[in-house]
């Protein structure tokens, strides 16, 4: 391995292991911060062994610029794919925040026709009443709310924050697809 990684494919090869290992740690972050124990310790395992070749080669090949061009340049790219890889996978769910002025306007329909479990609350806002609706989602279904939100109430003041840790709940009861 020591004479693949110094030879002529040795920047390529690491570049390729950086890709690996980065999109590896931000992985094992994102699980991390979602509350689970197992994983995160066996992908930094697998993690830290890839890096361990990439640097080691890098270190025995300072004299080669392409080395350590490689290493930079798949830190970069590692860091490119592991946050596609986070967007594709969006482990995890996010709370919906939707306030709108007009009492007409049924924000809370329109996302349990997607199925979505909503919470609605009369408050007071600067101008009056304003009503917010509250719902739990499963992050890669935030797009779809927000355009069901964007259809029917143009003009409501929407945040979205991520949940660390959600208990019960209808979410909790639904089986994943």
């Amino acid at each position: 391995m020591v004479e693949l990684l110094s030879g002529p494919w040795g920047p390529l090869l690491i570049f390729l292991f950086r890709i690996v290992d980065v999109s590896l740690g931000t992985l094992r972050m994102l699980l991390a911060v979602r509350g689970r124990r197992v994983l995160p310790p066996l992908i930094g395992f697998v993690e830290v062994s890839i890096w361990v070749l990439a640097a080691g080669s890098v270190v025995q090949n300072l004299a080669s610029p392409l080395h350590v061009v490689g290493y930079a340049g798949g830190f970069a790219a590692g860091t490119a794919v592991g946050l596609w890889v986070e967007a594709r996978l969006a482990l995890g769910v996010a709370t919906v925040q939707a306030v709108t002025r007009d009492p007409a306007v049924d924000v809370a329909a329109a996302l349990r026709e997607l199925g979505h479990g909503v919470t609605r609350v009369i408050g007071h806002g600067r101008d009056g009443e304003v009503t917010i609706t509250y719902s739990v989602v499963r992050r890669r279904d935030i797009p779809g709310a927000l355009r069901a939100i964007e259809r029917v109430a143009p003009g409501a003041f929407v945040s979205v924050q991520d949940e660390r840790i959600v208990r019960r709940g209808w979410l909790m009861g639904v089986r994943r697809k």
